[in-house]
């Protein structure tokens, strides 16, 4: 006779100290392959290039943002506010599965093997797929993530500029970096949280952890997100796979795990996985292993470009980065390919693999999205950006955009 298995389960982590796995279902959902899958793929992909310690995976983030659901849960239960035993159960759920569509490296290789398909997108095939297969105890978890449930504050904890996954990620991100300008107070955020007319607002006295809040995603993404040597590692990432792609397309032989080489040899776009379910099984199978063991052997391949590129991201001799407030000079941009066409020997429609031109753009706080909402004691709503008294959230609110080069170090210019 089987014995009936324990599901109370107590997990030790790193940042928020013993979390408890609060039911049955969330331990089905954990324990599924899919789930398990974001044990193999980075929270901050190359990020370790820059700072070694962010080794932190999908997984662990996924737990933590489940542990602050739980915390805000029964916050705003203490305040009244009625939340059922199947809604805290379907927003728990939500927040959990919100990343089980990334794919290897996270943000880094997105649209790299499947074209026009985010995580977004991905997540909520997975989602639907695991409802069906788990007898549709996830009905109510992705009407909350589609934001179709209709108490709409359960969708905002799980998706919107003041939910539990940034609270985790910004936490857990600057724990691991070590970058001490990213740490925040969740606990006092998450307990200033009640809920007005259906729309989650903090309340007054909490204004100042909100601005610690908006001041630290700031920072953090200047000095850990936006690295500019994060950039250039992720830059060369993405390039290898798209040099992979053309190889593969071209009939060229290439090193990969059997997963890897269905994704390099087909031309798979969204239409495919909304046609045939086994585009989402297979990506499932797909991993930072399984490209990572593919790099390391293609560092020796035929192809003098895809070679330079693995051994430039195995040995980390990454591109240089030059990043400004301005557009760069048209003639300093065809000096440079000039330079790498002779140095390297390749053709004009190659030059992207050793220049390559881009964007960044912090954004702290959208005040055109769904807005932080602060409640004074006069039941009056005011948005974050004008509560503010002692700092001025509102310059936060304005997106900065720099511009950027990546090429070889050695390239002589």
């Amino acid at each position: 006779m089987n014995k009936l298995i324990n599901k109370k389960k107590i997990i030790n982590d790193p940042v928020y100290g013993l979390i408890t796995i609060p039911n049955h279902l969330v331990f089905d959902i954990i324990e599924h392959p899919w789930f398990q899958r974001l044990r193999r793929i980075l929270q901050l992909g190359l990020t370790h290039y820059v700072y070694p310690s962010a080794v932190h995976t999908r997984f662990q983030h996924a737990l933590g943002a489940m542990h602050l659901m739980t915390q805000a849960v029964e916050v705003l239960r203490a305040k009244g506010i009625v939340i059922s035993q199947e809604e805290e159960e379907g927003v728990i759920s939500a927040i959990l599965l919100h990343d089980i569509g990334h794919g290897p490296y996270s943000h880094a290789l997105e649209q790299s093997l499947v074209k026009d398909l985010s995580h977004e997108d991905l997540s909520l095939m997975m989602m639907d797929s695991l409802n069906n297969s788990m007898n549709y105890q996830l009905n109510v978890a992705n009407k909350i993530f589609r934001n179709d449930y209709p108490k709409k504050f359960l969708h905002q904890l799980v998706s919107s500029q003041l939910d539990m996954d940034r609270l985790d990620y910004l936490s857990r991100d600057s724990f691991f970096t070590g970058v001490a300008e990213g740490v925040i107070n969740t606990d006092r955020i998450i307990k200033m949280l009640t809920v007005l007319d259906d729309q989650l607002v903090v309340e007054g006295k909490g204004i100042y952890s909100i601005e610690k809040f908006l001041i630290s995603r700031r920072l953090m993404y200047w000095q850990v997100y936006l690295h500019k040597t994060v950039i250039a590692a992720e830059y060369m990432l993405v390039n290898i796979l798209k040099r992979a792609k053309e190889l593969a397309i071209q009939g060229i032989p290439l090193f990969s795990s059997p997963i890897l080489n269905l994704f390099l040899y087909s031309n798979v776009n969204i239409d495919s996985f909304l046609m045939e379910q086994r585009w989402i099984e297979d990506f499932a199978k797909l991993d930072d292993y399984d490209i990572l063991s593919a790099i390391k052997v293609w560092t020796t391949h035929q192809d003098h470009i895809l070679a330079y590129l693995c051994q430039c991201l195995v040995g980390r001799h990454l591109y240089k980065v030059e990043i400004q407030n301005d557009p760069f000079n048209p003639d300093y941009i065809t000096l440079l390919k000039e330079q790498a066409s002779a140095q390297f020997g390749v053709l004009d429609e190659d030059i992207c693999y050793f220049l390559v031109e881009g964007t960044v753009t912090n954004n702290a706080y959208n005040p055109k999205l769904d807005r932080i909402h602060i409640q004074f004691r006069n039941k009056d709503l005011v948005d974050v950006s004008e509560a503010s008294d002692q700092l001025n959230i509102s310059v936060l609110s304005v997106p900065v955009t720099k511009y950027l080069l990546c090429y070889p170090k050695n390239l002589i210019h």
